[in-house]
């Protein structure tokens, strides 16, 4: 599989600028894998595929809000400054991105909010837009952690062309997120409402979470025409051992495990045993999925509509069969299906 076989053309007004009105009310597209059909549903008719003892596989992270908006000392530029990932508590260094990365070079300091009690100095490159910044701040971890949490806006998508709204906040995380540490939303998971998830609870569909805090790696664009040389970022994971025994009790019994979202199915392709099932695991993962790829633990997912020649459509693709996902992709822009994080959604069976 190379590269260019993942190109297709998406129609600009179908990447979804807001979600719909209610979580469980986006449209869902079912694909059959063994009969190859496909059926145009409600995401609340998800229900109807599921029975007593299915699992259902969610990832618990939690989005922080990672852009913040600060001024370079001197000229006052409005600067930037996407968080990426705490590399050391105690001395409150970040790993970040910068924008406009040109004016931002080591010793540079930045000042943010109104009171600029919060400052951060330049300490390193680390890519074209990539810095190393130490935090300066007058207060504890958690005095500061907030001070972040006050200034920093919710981190979404650049294709989103609006500005953030109050709701947001709310819509860009989904009702199973605990954990913080993602800097995007594990979107599959965004249509489960919590009267959706009490109606599968009730059925007795089993929920088993797992934690993996999705970096800007799983959106970062494939730059090699050979898939085999691209290399995922590596993002941090954490599958505990009551999850497993709810996933290794449902695959002994031959049920139905659907990894709600990649991020989902990345994590639990990341610890599989020889003899096909779960281990617990805690560290990270920089697992790339695409064709041709035999899947060890889910035998269903749940998923948005990705855009073209993403990590996201590769994984897919190797999950529902590449010629079934170009028919479904193209049937979804027939029926004009919403793409991308605020999207509309599908379920693989």
């Amino acid at each position: 599989m190379k590269l260019s076989n993942f190109g297709f053309t998406l129609p600009e007004e179908l990447l979804a600028e807001y979600p719909a009105p209610n979580r469980d009310e986006s449209r869902l597209m079912v694909l059959n894998r063994k009969t190859k059909t496909i059926e145009h549903k409600m995401f609340k008719d998800i229900i109807d595929y599921f029975e007593e003892d299915d699992v259902l596989i969610t990832n618990n992270t939690k989005v922080f809000p990672a852009r913040l908006f600060g001024n370079k000392e001197k000229t006052g530029a409005r600067i930037e400054v996407f968080l990426l990932r705490e590399l050391n508590s105690e001395t409150r260094l970040w790993d970040v991105l910068v924008d406009p990365a040109r004016k931002i070079r080591i010793g540079n300091k930045l000042y943010f909010g109104e009171d600029e009690t919060l400052v951060a100095e330049v300490i390193d490159n680390t890519t074209s837009r990539g810095r190393t910044l130490r935090f300066l701040f007058d207060g504890s971890y958690e005095e500061f952690r907030n001070k972040l949490t006050e200034l920093g806006e919710t981190p979404l998508p650049k294709y989103i062309k609006r500005e953030v709204e109050p709701e947001d906040a709310e819509r860009y995380q989904t009702i199973f997120a605990k954990n913080e540490g993602a800097v995007a939303a594990p979107t599959a998971g965004l249509h489960f409402s919590k009267h959706l998830l009490k109606r599968l609870e009730i059925k007795g569909v089993n929920i088993a979470e797992v934690t993996l805090h999705v970096g800007l790696g799983t959106f970062s664009s494939v730059e090699v025409e050979d898939l085999s040389k691209h290399k995922m970022d590596s993002e941090e994971m954490e599958i505990k051992p009551e999850a497993v025994d709810v996933i290794n009790t449902g695959i002994q019994r031959k049920k139905r495990i659907c990894a709600v979202g990649t991020t989902a199915m990345r994590a639990l392709e990341s610890s599989v045993s020889t003899n096909h099932s779960l281990n617990a695991y805690k560290g990270w993962t920089n697992k790339f999925i695409f064709p041709p790829y035999d899947f060890s633990i889910a035998n269903a997912m749940i998923t948005n509509f990705h855009t073209p020649k993403s990590t996201l459509l590769m994984m897919v693709s190797a999950f529902a069969g590449h010629d079934f996902i170009k028919e479904a992709y193209a049937e979804a822009i027939k029926e004009k299906y919403k793409f991308y994080t605020y999207g509309d959604a599908m379920l693989i069976i």
